[in-house]
């Protein structure tokens, strides 16, 4: 049967508006990944930073004292509180980098490390956040990085290292192997991983992941660190807080 002059004139219109909101859908969908993928990388430093340039609420996280294994100056302009769980393969991948900006900014860059295993994903890293402190206790905080400096080198990651390197980790860096065992098998610090977990967690460190970093300018939380950024991102960072100011 021949169409009628209206009804060619409706299919026509029909035909026309159905590959036209296609195209438009596929538009808005660019566009929409476009400014969801850029959101993301604008993200890569600060998840603090509003549009404003304001940080908002950070972690509030136990201040630096004494007390903490301190990389670097204590009084340096920036201090990077790094949350770390010896067998996270993105912690030992960040550990390098930091140790690279450390060597480029020398006195004004320094790094803080607090033990938080995952014990669900990595059951071995408490033990080795243990053996770092014994460790510490053994040989000083010299002995602390230089332990964990070899334990990252050793280990595969991901809960595959040999509980039996970690004698062998200390006797590498100088520190009587009998005596690192005795303290290991004593569990006398247990009780601090177990607070430094607790401390961990204050701040949401469950759902975090490691590494997470706070970053401190002149003794005050300006923004975070999350993930193992690559070293030419940090450095970037790095550079508008200390080479600029």
């Amino acid at each position: 049967m021949e169409m009628g002059e209206g009804e060619r004139s409706v299919r026509k219109k029909r035909d026309y508006i159905l590959p036209t909101s296609i195209i438009i859908a596929g538009v808005l969908i660019s566009v929409s990944l476009i400014y969801s993928v850029g959101s993301k990388n604008n993200s890569n430093v600060s998840d603090t930073q509003n549009n404003q340039g304001q940080y908002q609420t950070l972690p509030h996280i136990e201040p630096v004292t004494a007390k903490d294994h301190i990389l670097g100056n204590p009084n340096a302009k920036v201090i990077v509180v790094e949350y770390s769980d010896f067998e996270c393969p993105f912690c030992k991948t960040f550990h390098g980098t930091m140790k690279q900006l450390m060597a480029l900014y020398g006195n004004n860059l320094a790094l803080v490390y607090r033990h938080y295993p995952f014990d669900e994903l990595h059951p071995k890293a408490r033990n080795e956040a243990e053996a770092s402190e014994c460790a510490a206790q053994l040989g000083g905080e010299t002995a602390f990085w230089s332990f964990m400096d070899r334990l990252f080198t050793v280990t595969p990651s991901n809960n595959n290292l040999d509980p039996a390197e970690l004698p062998q980790i200390a006797e590498f860096i100088g520190l009587s192997k009998t005596k690192f065992n005795e303290c290991l098998q004593s569990g006398v610090f247990k009780d601090t991983i177990q607070k430094a977990v607790d401390d961990g967690n204050a701040i949401g460190m469950e759902k975090k992941g490691t590494p997470f970093s706070v970053v401190l300018v002149d003794g005050a939380e300006k923004d975070t660190i999350p993930g193992a950024l690559p070293f030419n991102t940090l450095k970037v960072y790095f550079d508008t807080l200390i080479t600029n100011q």
